[in-house]
C-alpha cells in the first residue's frame, strides 16, 4: 500500500507537541503499561488501522507483552489470558471505539466494570489512551500509512 501522502504531523509539527502531551499523561495514571498498550491495539483493531496494530503490538512487545496475548486480543473475551481488570479496559475500549453502533454504546454496566477496577485517574489515562489512539487510526486510515513506516 502507498500511502496518500505523508502524515500530517509533519506539515502542522505542533500537533505532535500536543499528541506527546497526552502520551505522556496517560503513563502518569497509575494504569499498567501492558493495559495502556492492550487498549491500543484492541481499538486499532476494531478501526482496520495496519499501521498502528503493527506499531502497538511491537511497542506491547517492549512493554513486555507475549505473542500470545497480543494475538488473543481480537478474541479477549473468549480467552483466558487476561485478568478482569484488563478485561474491563478492553470491553470500555470496543465501546468508546463504536460509538455510533448503538445509542449508548458505553453503557453503566461497561462502565461500573471498569470503575470496579480502576480509579478516577485511570480511568482518565484509559479513556485519552482510547481517544488517542482512534485519533492515530482516523489519521493513519485516511492517509493509508502503511503497516511499518515511520510517522515522521
Amino acid at each position: 500500500m502507498q500511502a496518500r501522502m505523508e502524515n500530517p504531523v509533519k506539515f502542522l509539527p505542533e500537533a505532535i507537541q500536543g499528541i506527546q502531551g497526552i502520551l505522556k499523561a496517560t503513563r502518569q495514571g497509575g494504569v499498567p503499561q501492558s493495559t495502556l498498550e492492550l487498549v491500543h491495539l484492541r481499538a486499532s483493531q476494531i478501526n482496520g488501522c495496519s499501521f498502528c496494530v503493527d506499531a502497538g503490538c511491537k511497542s506491547a512487545k517492549k512493554a513486555g507483552e507475549t505473542d500470545e496475548r497480543l494475538f488473543a486480543v481480537a478474541a479477549w473475551r473468549e480467552s483466558s489470558y487476561f485478568t478482569d481488570a484488563e478485561r474491563a479496559a478492553l470491553a470500555l475500549a470496543e465501546a468508546v471505539t463504536r460509538l455510533a453502533d448503538r445509542p449508548e454504546s458505553v453503557t453503566d454496566e461497561i462502565w461500573n466494570e471498569a470503575a470496579k477496577h480502576f480509579d478516577e485517574k485511570g480511568l482518565s489515562a484509559i479513556i485519552l489512551m482510547i481517544a488517542i489512539t482512534n485519533l492515530f487510526n482516523r489519521i493513519n486510515a485516511t492517509v493509508r500509512q502503511p503497516a511499518g513506516a515511520g510517522w515522521d
